[in-house]
């Protein structure tokens, strides 16, 4: 299993010691969510911390937007030195397009989807996407308890990726702790996002490792 570790979860007083234990650990990637007020409800943090955050982080980095008109940012993403750039089925207008343009950017082109967005939206554009980020609880704040029938969504995404010959990985954000994360990894996912369960543990990084191990 792959793992995201969410900064959202960290103490945004003082993120070096955070970012710092993420470089030592082993986990893939470093995911930065980012809220604007107006596609969720919550505000995280914008360019300026993530251009910091960037020259100090090790791992690659694993861009979630939140946000409407996500095109818009495709540049400024790219300029983190970010390998995945993640937008909302539900925020994009013209899917495609967004998708292509984050391709020609150089980056790996992820969609989310919403818990009550069925997979099927995403069966014509399945064969264009890298990752498919499935959001197990709704999205805008972390802590929340995880919805169950995700599960069966990601079984469902799992057969709709090998039916179509698609190579996304499916990536799953929310809820994720020690009793959720074997489930999911039976359900077919292959890259678990964890905030809070990582960042209150007493040992983040043998958290990590416990969650690549499955």
């Amino acid at each position: 299993m792959k793992t995201s570790p969410s900064l959202l979860a960290a103490d945004f007083a003082d993120l070096r010691p955070a970012i710092e234990m993420i470089n030592s650990s082993c986990a893939d990637y470093l995911h930065l969510d980012v809220m604007d007020g107006v596609f969720v409800p919550n505000i995280s943090f914008g360019f300026p911390v993530m251009k910091s955050v960037a020259k100090v982080c090790r791992k690659p980095l694993d861009v979630h937007l939140m946000i409407v008109e996500p095109q818009r940012w495709i540049e400024n993403v790219k300029a983190l030195g970010a390998e995945i750039m993640t937008v909302h089925q539900e925020a994009c207008v013209h899917l495609d397009s967004c998708v292509s343009r984050i391709h020609a950017a150089g980056m790996k082109a992820g969609v989310s989807i919403c818990p009550a967005t069925p997979v099927e939206t995403l069966s014509d554009i399945i064969t264009e996407v890298d990752v498919v980020l499935v959001m197990s609880v709704n999205p805008g704040f972390g802590g929340q308890k995880f919805i169950p029938r995700s599960l069966d969504k990601i079984r469902r995404l799992r057969r709709l990726i090998d039916d179509s010959g698609s190579k996304a990985i499916i990536e799953v954000d929310g809820g994720v702790n020690n009793v959720t994360a074997p489930l999911l990894a039976q359900a077919g996912a292959d890259m678990l996002v964890a905030g809070s369960y990582v960042f209150s543990a007493n040992d983040p990084a043998s958290t990590i490792a416990s969650l690549e191990s499955l």
